[in-house]
Formats: C-alpha cells, sequence, structure tokens
C-alpha cells in the first residue's frame, strides 16, 4: 500500500490541486496532457510529464493504456484520478491495482456498486438511508413505467440506471406522455453509458440539493463532514455551492450525516465520497446517489471544517488511521460559497472559448481561487468550460454575500465571457439572500433579465 510517486489521471483545476497537495505531503508527482494541454499549470507544477494524446478526450484523459503506459515509464506507484473521466470507472481501478498501482479511490467493488442506480438504492433503503418512492429496480418496458407511475403519481422523472451528472433523466407531468419519454430515455442512456436501462421516481417540483460529505479509511473508521447546499444549478449542472446548508437544523445534520456513515460502512467504503439527497419542501430528505470521488466543490468543505480532503484522500491510501472521531469534526465554522467561474456567456451559458488577454485575480481575507487559466491562456473547446473556482469564506452566510459580491467585483478575466456577471446577478436575487430557493431558480434569475 505504501507508494512514492503519484501520477494524477485528469487535467485542469483539479490536476493542479492534487499535485500541490501531493507535494505538501513530500510526494514526487507526475502530471498527464494532451497535445492541447501543454500549456497548463498542473503540467508545469508537477515534477514530472508525459503526452498521453490529442486533444479528444476518448484519445487522452479516457485512454487507459496510455494512463498505464505513463505510469510504467515514470515509475509512478499510485494513480489519483481527480473527478470526471476516469475517475469512477471500477475497470480502470481494478487495472491499475492488478499492475501493482495504488488506487487513490474506493475500492472498484464500491464504485461499481454506487455507480448503478437501481442497485444503489436497494442499497440504501437496506441501511436505512431515505429514498423516493419508485419502481423497486429497472423498468421491463413502457407498460411496466405506466403501472408504477400510476401507484405514485405524477410527475415522476425517468433516470438512466447508468447515469449521472444530470444525464439520462426525463421529467413527465402527464400519464400520455409517459410511453414517449421512456422509450427516448432508454434510447438516449443506451447511446449514453452503453446501458438502456431505467428506472422512476417520483419528482419534487421545488426541491433542494443537499450533499453530505464522508470520509473513511482502511481500518473501519469513518465521519461525515457536514453538508453542501447545491441548488444553485442549470439543467442539473451546478454553477455554485455554499456550505453549511440553512435548510438542515443541527438535529437534521447529525442524523443524516450518521446515515451516511453507516452506508459506507456498509459498502466497503474509503476515501472520500459524497451522498446526494433531494430535500423537499417540508425538510425530507430523499437519496438520490453517491459520487464515489472528489467533488468540485470541496473546498467550501474544506473552508467549513479546516479538513484537507484532497490530503486525506492521500493520507488514508496509505493506510493511515482517521486521527479523530466525529465529535472531534471541526465546525461549522463560519459560511463558505464556492463559485464556479465557467468559460461561458453569463445570460445563454453557451461556451466562449478564445485566449485571455487579461487576468486580475482577486484577493484578502476569506479569498481562495482554485483556478488553470492565467493572462495569455487559451481556454480551448475539448473539455470542461470551468476556468476557475472562487471560494468566499466569512463569519456568517450574510458576511460571506458581502464579502463574494467584492471579490467577484474584483475578478478581471478579459478576452473571453465567464459565468462572473451570473453570480453578481445572483448575490442580489432576494430568494438566494434569503435562503429561501431550490433547485430552480436560476430559470427564474434569467427570465427576470
Amino acid at each position: 500500500m505504501s507508494y512514492h510517486r503519484i501520477l494524477v489521471a485528469n487535467r485542469g483545476e483539479i490536476a493542479l490541486r492534487v499535485i500541490r497537495a501531493a507535494k505538501e505531503l513530500g510526494y514526487t508527482t507526475v502530471a498527464v496532457h494532451s497535445t492541447a494541454d501543454r500549456e497548463q499549470l498542473h503540467v508545469s507544477a508537477a515534477d514530472q510529464s508525459v503526452c498521453i494524446g490529442p486533444p479528444s478526450s476518448a484519445e487522452s484523459y479516457l485512454n487507459i493504456p496510455s494512463i498505464l503506459s505513463a505510469c510504467e515509464i515514470t515509475n509512478s506507484d499510485a494513480v489519483h484520478p481527480g473527478y470526471g473521466f476516469l475517475s469512477e470507472n471500477a475497470q480502470f481501478a481494478e487495472l491499475c491495482e492488478t499492475s501493482g498501482i495504488t488506487w487513490i479511490g474506493p475500492p472498484p467493488d464500491s464504485i461499481r456498486l454506487m455507480g448503478d442506480k437501481i442497485q444503489a438504492r436497494d442499497k440504501m433503503r437496506e441501511v436505512g438511508v431515505p429514498i423516493l418512492p419508485g419502481s423497486p429496480g429497472a423498468l421491463s418496458d413502457a407498460d411496466e413505467a405506466v403501472t408504477m407511475a400510476k401507484e405514485i403519481g405524477f410527475p415522476i422523472i425517468l433516470k438512466a440506471a447508468a447515469g449521472g451528472g444530470g444525464r439520462g433523466m426525463k421529467i413527465v407531468e402527464r400519464q400520455e406522455d409517459l410511453r414517449n419519454a421512456f422509450l427516448t430515455c432508454s434510447t438516449e442512456a443506451k447511446a449514453a453509458f452503453g446501458d438502456g436501462s431505467v428506472y422512476l421516481e417520483r419528482y419534487l417540483r421545488k426541491p433542494r440539493h443537499v450533499e453530505i460529505q464522508v470520509l473513511c479509511d482502511t481500518h473501519g473508521n469513518g465521519v461525515h463532514l457536514h453538508e453542501r447546499e447545491c441548488s444553485v444549478q442549470r439543467r442539473h449542472q451546478k454553477l455554485m455551492e455554499e456550505a453549511p446548508c440553512v435548510a438542515l437544523n443541527e438535529q437534521q445534520r447529525l442524523e443524516i450525516g450518521e446515515l451516511c456513515v453507516q452506508a459506507s460502512l456498509a459498502i466497503g467504503y474509503v476515501g472520500v465520497g459524497t451522498f446526494e439527497f433531494l430535500a423537499d419542501e417540508d425538510g425530507s430528505l430523499f437519496f438520490m446517489e453517491m459520487n464515489t470521488r472528489i467533488q468540485v466543490e470541496h473546498p467550501v468543505t474544506e473552508q467549513i471544517t479546516g479538513v484537507d480532503l484532497v490530503a486525506w484522500q492521500l493520507r488514508v491510501a496509505q493506510g493511515e488511521k482517521l486521527p479523530f472521531t466525529q465529535s472531534e469534526v471541526p465546525g461549522p465554522l463560519g459560511h463558505s460559497m464556492e463559485f464556479r467561474i465557467n468559460a461561458e456567456d453569463p445570460v445563454t451559458f453557451g461556451p466562449s472559448p478564445g485566449l485571455i488577454t487579461g487576468y486580475q485575480a482577486p484577493g484578502g481575507p476569506g479569498v481562495r481561487i482554485d483556478g488553470l487559466v492565467y493572462s495569455g491562456y487559451t481556454v480551448n473547446p475539448h473539455y470542461d468550460s470551468l476556468v476557475a473556482k472562487l471560494i468566499i469564506s466569512g463569519d456568517d452566510r450574510d458576511h460571506c454575500i458581502r464579502r463574494a459580491r467584492r471579490a467577484l467585483q474584483e475578478y478581471r478575466i478579459e478576452g473571453i465571457k465567464t459565468t462572473i456577471p451570473f453570480h453578481l446577478r445572483l448575490l442580489e436575487n432576494e430568494e438566494f439572500i434569503a435562503a429561501d430557493y431550490d433547485t430552480n431558480i436560476v430559470p427564474r434569475i434569467l427570465e427576470s433579465n
């Protein structure tokens, strides 16, 4: 289990984040990159770098043989997958392990179990985690979907069993639309994930999106590190996150957190993971899925607990035992918000690749930036549009909002369009300021333009 040289099988800000954490712990680091990413900050920050293919993700960051070859030629004995790409690929995790390379993540069996949404629901039901009413398994055909939907009541949502990230989902308001929706969802799921299995759940009209961060070691210990509110999203893609969630009281926080820890230990989980829930208007929480990797929004949890989640990924993969119990987990300490700065039009959210001709980052107390860009950097169209994460911490939520306004007003990224103007609008929105919002807040903000 002991390792010394970590290859980071990713790009951008998360690759840089992992490399920084690894260097602080004394590890040698290796970056991989496509031909389009030669000038990436993570490449220059690492001790070594290897080109693994052309710009296409399929031929580079998703190319398992190329990444394993990079491990071999650099003598890397550990792999950190970051998020996205191969981070939840159980086969890749297994190949690393059979090649004698430490996989810095959960066991392949945990990834595989929680990656199948139907099996995950079944397991959560078994250990007592609340789930939405829905089909007990994959739907055999459209007729079964109609029968099940009648029992549950409309509206319902169809989901791909192998889906994630908001893909492979269809909301159905009326029975007469269900058959076509089922066929479309199944076809799209087959094309996107290689698995056309579909299940259905009750659809909540005004939910909040709440997630619980867990951390487990190889000695059977686990803790939760409170929750995050992730309801500011467009088409199921998150734009901004905050912690803690003001919709939860202390008792709810403790109860759902403990359930998530119990569930993690029940599946033999190791490392960091996130349980995602929908909260109904009455505050009831229902399990959606588990992300078996580090999350984009992990910094807000780090800010309210003082726990370096990436460093602990590296430590537990080495076999280190957690030195704190649940009662010793700090926080929530103050309030934190993360704003995803994407290279997108702030109104249409269309992509805006190009050359960054000027860059000025905000600073001051409580301001953290996890980014990948600089003046002279070219945002290319081959990858995700995220260029930076602005993380703000304050004494309380109101203080955090005021500090975030100030920092966003200071932030200058010239040459491309970004989502900074949208975030400034968000911080003036009455629903958001009052913390009385749901996952439909972004369409309402855009409609008020």
